[in-house]
Order: C-alpha cells, then sequence, then structure tokens
C-alpha cells in the first residue's frame, strides 16, 4: 500500500486514503497476548497483523502503549516517549510499524494529550515544588475557597464520579476530569503546547501513520473558573457541551489543533488525526474538522441512535451534511472500548432500541435476548460499512462478541466502578480478551489465563471456529469488506423510498453499476427491490423479502 505522494503545498494529489479508510481497533491489553502473562501485547498484535491484513482492513488503531501504572487502562500516561514494558519495547513497536506496513497496513497510535499520570516526571516536580512555581504551572494548581482554603476551587466533577479536584497537604489543589491519578495539563502553558508537538514528531519519525485523540474537546479550560452549577436550575452554565461550558467543547481548544496540524503537514503520506469529542451536536462537531484542523472526528451519533429507521436516517443525513459543510468525510463507528458492545446494546430487553446513554451499561440484571443482538448488529455492521466515509471496527465486533455482562466483582478494573462506590461497573466488560481458538485456558489469546475472565461459550465465536464457515459473522465482515473495497470508493449516497420501517440507499460502484443497502429494522418483511444479483447479506432471505433485522447488499437493476 503506497503513500499518496503530496504537491510542494502540501496538496494531495490523490484521495487521500483516510476519507474511506475502514481502522480496526486494538485494545492492545485484550487482543493477543505474546509472552503468557495474561496482558495483550506488542509480540501479540505482531502475530495477528495476517489475520488483519485478511480482514481487510485499511489500517490499526492501539489504544496506549506507554509507560503506565494502569490507573486507567494506560490512559495514564507516564512516558509519551518509551513503552511500558508490560507491552514490550521501542524496538517492538518500531518492528511492528515495519511490519504492518509491509502488509499493507497503516498504524495509528492514541495520544493523551488532556492530563498524565501522576507518575509522570513533570508532575512528581510539581509535588516537589511550592505553589505559584514554574513546575506547577505546567498542570492546572488553584487555591482552595472559604477560610481556610478547604473547599475545592469549583464545583467541577470528575467524569468518571466524584470531585474533579484533589487537595495536597501544602493547600493548593490540583484538577482532574477523570481519576486523581490523571492530573490536567494547563493547555494555557507554552510550555504544554511545545511538549505535545515534539510528541508528534517523535513517532511520526517513527513512522506511525497517524493519532486517535484521547478527550480531544476537554483541553482547554475557562480561566475564570466558573462553576458550572449542576445543583441549580436557574445557573448560567448548565452541564452540557458547547462554547459556553468551562472545559468540555470549547471553542478555544481549536487553535490547538491548527497547530498539530501544521505538525502533520510537515510529514508526506497523508498522515491521520481523529478526535475522540463527545459535543453535542453535528455541527459542533464538524469543528473539529474544518479545513486546516483535524483530518477526522468519531461521529457518535449512530452509537447513540435507537435502532429505528427514521431516527437512524436523520442521524446519518445531519451527520453527513456537518462534515460535508466543511469538506470533511464522516467517521462511522458501532462500539469501542468505552462503550457497550453494539450486539449486546441491540439485545436490551428494558429500551427502545440500545443507543448508547447514561443508562446504557448493561449488568447482571439486565433482561437481554442474545439472539436478537446479534441478529441486529450483523445488520447495523452492514449499514456502517455500506456508508460514504471511513468507518471503525472495535476488536471483536468481526466475530460478533457480546458485552460480558456478569463479570466478577472482584476482577473489576475500570476506575469508574471505585469511583462510584460500586454502583456502576464500569466498562470492563467490553474489554474481555477476544478469543482466538476453541480451546486452550484463555481460548489462543495467550499461553496462560486472561487478564479479565472469558466465558465458557465464547469458544464458539473463536476466530478459528467462524473462519471459512458460511454465514458466519467473521465472514460476513470479510465478505463486507472484500466487496466494499472493491466497490465503494465515492461519496455519493441516494436514497430510496422503502417501508417506513425501512432504511435504504444506493451508491454508484467502480464499475459503473449501483450499489443498494436496505435495512429492515421492523418487525415485518420488506419486500426486495428489482434486482441483478444479492451481494451479501447479514442473514437468510425470505424468497424476495427480507426478514426484520436483517440487512443486504444488491446490485440493482
Amino acid at each position: 500500500m503506497s503513500d499518496e505522494k503530496t504537491t510542494a503545498d502540501s496538496t494531495p494529489t490523490a484521495t487521500p486514503w483516510w476519507r474511506t479508510a475502514v481502522i480496526y481497533q486494538i485494545y492492545i491489553r485484550s487482543f493477543a497476548d505474546g509472552d503468557g502473562d495474561g496482558i495483550g501485547d506488542i509480540a501479540g498484535i505482531r502475530s495477528r497483523l495476517p489475520y488483519l491484513r485478511d480482514l481487510g482492513v485499511d489500517a490499526i488503531w492501539i489504544t496506549p502503549f506507554y509507560p503506565s501504572p494502569m490507573a486507567d487502562g494506560g490512559y495514564d500516561v507516564a512516558d509519551y516517549r518509551d513503552i511500558e514494558p508490560l507491552f514490550g519495547t521501542l524496538a517492538d513497536a518500531d518492528a511492528m510499524i515495519g511490519e504492518a506496513h509491509d502488509l499493507g497496513l497503516r498504524v495509528i497510535v492514541d495520544i493523551v494529550p488532556n492530563h498524565s499520570s501522576d507518575h509522570h516526571r513533570w508532575f512528581q516536580a510539581a509535588l516537589a515544588a511550592a505553589p505559584g512555581s514554574k513546575e506547577r504551572e505546567r498542570y492546572i494548581f488553584r487555591p482552595g475557597r472559604g477560610a481556610n482554603g478547604e473547599l475545592a476551587p469549583t464545583d467541577w466533577e470528575s467524569a468518571f464520579g466524584g470531585p474533579a479536584w484533589t487537595r495536597l497537604p501544602d493547600g493548593d489543589w490540583y484538577l482532574h476530569l477523570f481519576a486523581p491519578e490523571q492530573p490536567d495539563f494547563d493547555w494555557e502553558n507554552p510550555e504544554v503546547v511545545a511538549e505535545f508537538e515534539d510528541i508528534l514528531r517523535f513517532w511520526l519519525d517513527r513512522g506511525v501513520d497517524g493519532f486517535r485523540i484521547d478527550v480531544a474537546n476537554a483541553l482547554k479550560k475557562d480561566q475564570s473558573f466558573p462553576d458550572v452549577g449542576a445543583d441549580d436550575e436557574n445557573a448560567v452554565l448548565a452541564p452540557v457541551e458547547g462554547p459556553h461550558h468551562p472545559f468540555w467543547d470549547r471553542d478555544d481548544v481549536h487553535e490547538v489543533y491548527r497547530g498539530w496540524r501544521r505538525v502533520a503537514d510537515e510529514y508526506a503520506g497523508d498522515r491521520l488525526f481523529v478526535a475522540e469529542a463527545w459535543v453535542d451536536s453535528p455541527d459542533r462537531l464538524a469543528k473539529y474538522v474544518r479545513p486546516g484542523e483535524l483530518h477526522t472526528a468519531f461521529n457518535f451519533n449512530i452509537v447513540r441512535a435507537a435502532w429505528d429507521a427514521k431516527e437512524l436516517r436523520t442521524t446519518i443525513d445531519g451527520s453527513r451534511e456537518a462534515s460535508g459543510s466543511v469538506g470533511a468525510p464522516t467517521t462511522w463507528v458501532l462500539s469501542n472500548h468505552d462503550v457497550t458492545r453494539h450486539a449486546t446494546r441491540y439485545g436490551r430487553l428494558d429500551s427502545t432500541g440500545g443507543g448508547v446513554t447514561d443508562e446504557a451499561r448493561v449488568g447482571p440484571d439486565t433482561p437481554l435476548d442474545p439472539a436478537l443482538g446479534l441478529k441486529r448488529a450483523r445488520a447495523a455492521s452492514l449499514l456502517l460499512l455500506a456508508l460514504p466515509g471511513s468507518a471503525y471496527v472495535y476488536q471483536g465486533d468481526e466475530l460478533g462478541l457480546p458485552e460480558v455482562v456478569d463479570l466478577p466483582e472482584d476482577v473489576l478494573a475500570d476506575p469508574i466502578w471505585e469511583r462510584s462506590g460500586h454502583t456502576l461497573r464500569g466498562r470492563d466488560g467490553c474489554r474481555v480478551p477476544i478469543p482466538w481458538t476453541r480451546t486452550g485456558p484463555s481460548f489462543g489469546f495467550g499461553t496462560g489465563e486472561a487478564w479479565l475472565p472469558q466465558p465458557a461459550d465464547w469458544a464458539e465465536l473463536s476466530a478459528e471456529a467462524q473462519k471459512g464457515v458460511e454465514g458466519s459473522t467473521l465472514e460476513l465482515y470479510r465478505q463486507a469488506l472484500r466487496l466494499r473495497h472493491d466497490l465503494l470508493h465515492g461519496e455519493d449516497l441516494e436514497w430510496v423510498e422503502v417501508p417506513a420501517q425501512a432504511l435504504m440507499f444506493r451508491r454508484r460502484a467502480d464499475d459503473g453499476s449501483a450499489v443498494g443497502c436496505l435495512v429492515n429494522l421492523g418487525s415485518e418483511p420488506v419486500p426486495l427491490p428489482a434486482y441483478d444479483k444479492v451481494l451479501v447479506a447479514s442473514g437468510p432471505l425470505d424468497d424476495d423479502a427480507l426478514p426484520a433485522d436483517t440487512a443486504v447488499w444488491l446490485r440493482l437493476s
């Protein structure tokens, strides 16, 4: 896979690869264990690169592999220019990048710019220094309120639960929008800005093809540090995302990314940024992908949407219109390491369709229909892969893996579990190591037991059990990815009118024909339109009708 060339003014001479790419997310702890310690690593990734090539994806995104105390699964970074020994070495990373490129796969790494680990050398220096010192200016330290500074500087709350401020013995408070072990950087400090631009160059020089930006919408904070006023119905600042919130999705965050884009444009090969930015509208998301800023941003609106034809069509149209208004592609996703797997979301019986909400994390008592969830997940995957733009596949999606809802409480590792006082189980259920073989103590994930236990029935969901089996979820993905690669490279989409319970659109194929994607989200069969050939279907067809909760790609007459 060769890089598209760029001209002297950095204008691509061909369509950048990332506009239509399918990118596979690797949660490194749970993908493949190469050294037998029960935790996934770089050696494991290297051993499975041929599988990913054969699956048909264009690139891989790897969650943080940097040195870390693992207070938040590696999203608490102690050193941005090295590799966590649990995962390997810099030499291992270099070898992996080279081997992936040899197989035609690009490599995207995670960068965590909002906060570091409290073990980071900068934060350790801040702890050793006095209040008001230069060392503390790299993070957000503030004096407390109250007669003796005993009250937090603001009423801000952590995304993991509890207050967002922690007090030091010397009286200063520091901000952490996540766990206390994750202090927030001060992005008003030019030293922080310069440091991260240098980190980008460090990894770009090593050959990575891009970065996924963690919590991209939170870097900038209102310098007046107002209260959010969450408990005051008449508060000026309500706790919602948008330009006037003290820390979520502020307009001044975009100056950071304009600087990052200038760094990326120094390198040939269409290097990629993709933002994780949970915002409240497609128009707000589009601001991150304006010319001169980031290339792509995850579109979480489909993740939030119910299994409903009208809602999904509105979501698709709104997302495409907003990203298209700034010349950017739409970036689709159904699952990741932070949300309930869609094979389980779509099988919930206590909701109307499985969109992610604050209450969407499932538990042992959540009423579920696993067969329905998998049927809808397969159909949703065909819908996602038929849409123009780029798409992300979370590891195990291609195997139809469900959320593990009944993990024993004594193995739960997500900080949400502790920070919520053991009331929220957190995200471990979507992070269980994936099965590769039918047998073995961890179904081929490694040579011993995995860091989180896998359900016994995952043996038949393993890659080994599904490979070459007609109708399996793995073969469905492989077939759809092959067809997408061969036929669907444009960005056109034309809706076709069908019964209200269904969605259908057509796209122009590279061979001049038309490909239609029809999805039945209702309870009754839907007639198929005139067609020449069934290209791929998420389940069996009923003569000339599409059964409920099923999707099909057709070569149209």
